[in-house]
């Protein structure tokens, strides 16, 4: 029983060391987070708000959550102060990332709990939405500059976060082929469910568009025109992506690109110089967030025991998404096409991330039973069950991430004369400013039966 003891002692002295919560030993973040994501879901904005969670994930992932709900629910400054709470947390955590990269392994392998005890790194696609909805914010307050330098920020951070992982992903492999374990891994990644394509899940095309506008309503059209194109190679079958780089290489004399995106897409119909351009940016739906699903795996240990243990992994099941009827623009429908889908993103990041996660689990399942021998030695049947009962409840899967996302986005442009329109939807009204020469920018967000929704006339052209 002493030695049972000081396992126990051990175990917890770790979590409290840590400064890590109960509810993260013996539960996992969807289930913590269920009443706000389906306040959410349901366009209850300000119940979302106050159903979420304090902190349970760290800094980061709160203040993201924080923001994208206080955001929808019109909470501007709220919204604004929590992504900056969390930009402020990313940029501390990847300055210390090469301590991180060096140490996470030995961390992981003396952890006895499960991965939700390890700092949250949020993902690529995570901390392009952060700068996004930073530039939204901005955008809001009608402040271009601070826009700007979100979209910039963007694609830095991205490309850091993708080395990080990178060599995340390295490190895992090596420690995988040193402890033995890269056969019983295959194993589990056969039968791991699909997370989804990888084509066309990897970069964010709603940020590239929004960038795009931002340039052009900055003047800066060569910088409009790459993000433009880049938008388009991400969606390649959306027309309003394809007319506005048409509109752009017709303007810059970039007739070869012209030429080779009329023969795809046809000719380009210059609009009328007395109308302006109205761009709807749609968000529907709230992003899919991560089940758990468990897998038997048979690990030898350092004695060349056997041990059968069942493997906590997180997954996205297959759910259908909701569809919303069009706006209407002017008593006219509003026939929008998708430009991001970030559940898709979501599951093609879970399937990068994979093999880094089932090396940490079973590591950890290693270890576990180590800890159940020694609390088993001399025949000590209750410190073998307790072992047991401990290891087994700890096993949660890490189902943190961003879930407060929409599920996809749609857009849609069109040129209009001069003066106020109208927008509606589900009897609800915007009053749309237009004016010639300029571009007018909607922003929606739809859940449920509800929406939140905001218009801004953006620089001369």
């Amino acid at each position: 029983m002493l030695k049972h003891a000081a396992v126990v002692a051990l175990s917890f002295s770790m979590m409290a060391c840590a400064n890590l919560s109960t509810q993260s030993l013996f539960s996992h973040y969807s289930a913590t987070n269920a009443q706000a994501y389906e306040a959410l879901q349901q366009g209850k904005y300000h119940q979302a708000v106050e159903a979420l969670p304090e902190a349970p994930a760290g800094n980061i992932l709160d203040g993201m959550e924080r923001g994208r709900v206080n955001f929808v629910a019109e909470q501007y400054p709220t919204s604004f102060t929590a992504l900056q709470h969390a930009d402020m947390a990313v940029k501390e955590q990847q300055r210390q990332a090469s301590i991180q990269i060096s140490e996470g392994f030995n961390q992981a392998g003396a952890l006895l709990t499960n991965d939700n005890m390890i700092t949250y790194q949020p993902a690529d696609y995570e901390l392009g939405f952060l700068h996004l909805y930073l530039a939204l914010n901005y955008i809001q307050q009608k402040d271009l500059e601070g826009a700007l330098v979100e979209v910039r920020r963007a694609n830095l951070v991205q490309e850091a976060a993708k080395k990080y992982r990178e060599a995340e992903l390295e490190n895992a492999a090596q420690e995988a082929q040193r402890k033995g374990l890269s056969q019983n891994l295959g194993a589990v990644l056969a039968r791991y469910p699909d997370a989804g394509d990888k084509l066309g899940n990897v970069q964010n095309g709603y940020l590239f568009y929004l960038s795009g506008v931002l340039y052009e309503a900055d003047g800066d059209y060569n910088s409009a025109y790459i993000d433009y194109k880049r938008a388009l190679a991400v969606a390649p079958r959306n027309v309003y992506i394809a007319d506005t780089v048409l509109r752009l290489a017709t303007r810059l004399q970039m007739n070869e690109d012209r030429k080779q995106l009329e023969a795809r897409y046809g000719k380009y119909n210059a609009p009328k110089a007395d109308s302006g351009r109205v761009v709807i940016l749609d968000e529907q739906g709230v992003v899919q967030p991560r089940d758990g699903w468990r897998l038997p795996l048979w690990l030898e240990d350092s004695r060349g025991d056997g041990v059968i243990y069942n493997l906590a992994l997180p997954y996205y099941p297959n759910t259908v998404s909701p569809r919303f009827s069009d706006l209407m623009l002017d008593n006219q429908s509003v026939k929008s096409s998708e430009l991001t889908n970030v559940t898709n993103m979501a599951k093609n990041s879970l399937n990068e991330e994979l093999p880094v996660i089932v090396v940490r689990q079973a590591l950890r399942v290693v270890a576990k039973n180590e800890v159940r021998k020694s609390a088993a030695k001399g025949g000590n049947d209750v410190g073998n069950v307790l072992a047991n009962i401990f290891n087994t409840l700890t096993e949660q899967p890490d189902t943190r991430s961003w879930q407060s996302l929409p599920s996809s986005i749609n857009m849609y442009h069109t040129d209009l004369t001069a003066g106020t329109h109208k927008l509606s939807w589900n009897g609800k009204q915007l009053d749309v400013k237009v004016a010639a020469g300029r571009t007018t920018m909607v922003w929606v967000s739809r859940q449920g039966d509800q929406l939140s929704w905001w218009s801004v006339l953006l620089g001369g052209n």
